[in-house]
């Protein structure tokens, strides 16, 4: 594949550092404005972008490259605001997008899990909560990891209605505990408890490998493709 990167910061080294070890390409970096003026023609020669910015810089990048009928894999959280917006364009214009809370190929299995467990979890009566842990520099609160493990547990648990990160919590509020510290490269956990026992689901990243190997499977899946994908999509 021939990738261009937007958004140079971790994330987008260490898709760079796989994508270069699996034999791929890195034709263009994009990290600003002025680089954006720079290396646009680098920028068709992509086969796809891969994009881990920032969340004020998100929307703007998928419509660049939507208006280059560039392939786009996103990473990056905090722009969902603007979801049904980009689908619509992508949809109308046969573009091609793929986007996740996180890339990781067993935070994706932990989301799958955290789905059948709200669904027991309301069935025999445990109660749930989400909790995340993030370095210093993360930017979104919660993170859009999270926030997707909340949302699930609430369609899949008719006694939640709504997640909160804020103090007092009601019975129909999922609360979200959110922390900041180091340099800890992610950890979620759901916990389901009753008045007999606890269940704790937990997912611990110990790097930011996983997320830049699921974010390539991600972008060779989507090459040729169009429309709107997720990970569900290349676990099918």
């Amino acid at each position: 594949m021939k990738i261009a990167l937007l958004g140079y910061g971790k994330m987008g080294h260490e898709v760079e550092k796989n994508a270069l070890a699996l034999g791929h390409e890195i034709v263009v970096t994009i990290d600003n404005e002025q680089e954006w003026n720079e290396r646009l023609e680098f920028l068709k020669k992509a086969d796809v972008a891969i994009e881990f910015s920032q969340p004020d810089q998100a929307f703007a990048n998928i419509n660049r490259c939507f208006d280059l009928h560039l392939p786009i894999v996103v990473g990056t959280t905090a722009w969902y605001d603007r979801l049904d917006e980009v689908k619509k364009r992508c949809l109308n214009e046969g573009q091609s997008l793929f986007y996740a809370p996180n890339f990781s190929i067993g935070m994706n299995m932990v989301f799958m899990m955290n789905k059948q467990l709200a669904r027991f979890a309301e069935q025999y009566g445990y109660s749930l909560k989400v909790a995340e842990t993030h370095h210093i520099h993360k930017l979104d609160k919660p993170s859009g990891t999270a926030a997707k493990l909340a949302n699930d547990i609430i369609a899949e648990n008719s006694h939640y209605q709504r997640w909160s990160i804020e103090e007092p919590y009601s019975d129909s509020v999922l609360p979200i505990e959110v922390t900041r510290e180091g340099e800890v490269f992610g950890i979620h956990s759901i916990t389901a408890q009753s008045s007999a026992d606890r269940i704790t689901l937990t997912h611990e990243a110990f790097s930011r490998e996983g997320l830049a190997k699921g974010a390539l499977a991600a972008a060779q899946f989507l090459i040729g493709k169009t429309g709107v994908f997720t990970m569900e999509s290349l676990f099918c």
